[in-house]
């Protein structure tokens, strides 16, 4: 499901963001972009971005392989700015990446309507699905690379972990922040979307993406079988999150 490398060098930190990631290169002579474990989000937020990137590669959406890296504190020693020194300092052991796409730049909100719609609708219908409240205009995390969209950063996926709510009260919500999604208005059939992603979020997709979640990033062994009961619930029929992304683009057009 995920492979796991470790790092041999640290490149350079990304100044983007909370989580200050870095470049890193690993054992694999491949780059990636780092996501520390020690950032302020804390392990919920690697969570949230393995869970989502591995839901959206299975969907066959554009995002880049994940991996998890072993990563050496030591490696940042010569990093000068003591703040992200620290961090990197106290991310050793088990981290998250994504595969590094050089030369790539930020996607353009004004260029929504450019999106192709069926795949606008998929990944409206994705980030409905995950709770992901971070496709926006004023953060797409969506880049272009090689004139591909790409989908990045879902960190902030998962929104459960920000609400303190009742994880099966949640599972079936109808996840009102779509509306505010960069794609929402280009999308084409969200039921369309629906009818042809649904089906591939299988029980065994959602055993698989469960048990690649290092032990050491969960509380307790018993959040791995909330998240598959979560993930589960979710993809349930009847799928509010649809409804409501249905709703949310008839308000817009």
């Amino acid at each position: 499901m995920i492979r796991t490398v470790t790092a041999t060098r640290y490149v350079r930190p990304l100044r983007e963001g909370g989580s200050l990631p870095a470049i890193i290169e690993a054992d694999d002579d491949g780059m990636y972009v780092l996501k520390f474990r020690g950032a302020a989000q804390g392990p919920k937020a690697l969570i949230a971005e393995l869970i989502g990137g591995l839901i959206g590669r299975a969907l066959g959406l554009p995002v880049p392989e994940l991996v998890l890296v072993e990563f050496d504190g030591a490696l940042g020693r010569n990093e000068p700015h003591a703040e992200i020194q620290e961090l990197v300092v106290r991310s050793a052991g088990l981290n998250l990446a994504l595969d590094y796409l050089p030369g790539s730049f930020n996607f353009d909100p004004l260029n929504a309507d450019q999106v192709a719609p069926d795949l606008a609708a998929q990944i409206v219908w994705f980030d409905a699905y995950i709770s992901n409240v971070d496709r926006t205009p004023r953060n797409p995390n969506m880049l272009l690379w090689h004139r591909k969209l790409w989908l990045i950063d879902h960190g902030a996926a998962i929104y459960i972990h920000h609400t303190g709510a009742d994880w099966h009260t949640r599972a079936k919500g109808r996840f009102t922040p779509i509306r505010d999604h960069i794609l929402l208005a280009g999308a084409s059939d969200l039921a369309a979307a629906d009818a042809a992603l649904a089906p591939l979020i299988t029980p065994e997709l959602i055993a698989a993406i469960t048990a690649a979640i290092p032990a050491d990033w969960l509380e307790a062994e018993s959040e791995r079988a909330a998240y598959g009961e979560y993930l589960s619930q979710r993809i349930e029929a009847p799928r509010h999150f649809v409804e409501e992304a249905v709703h949310a683009r008839t308000q817009r057009l």
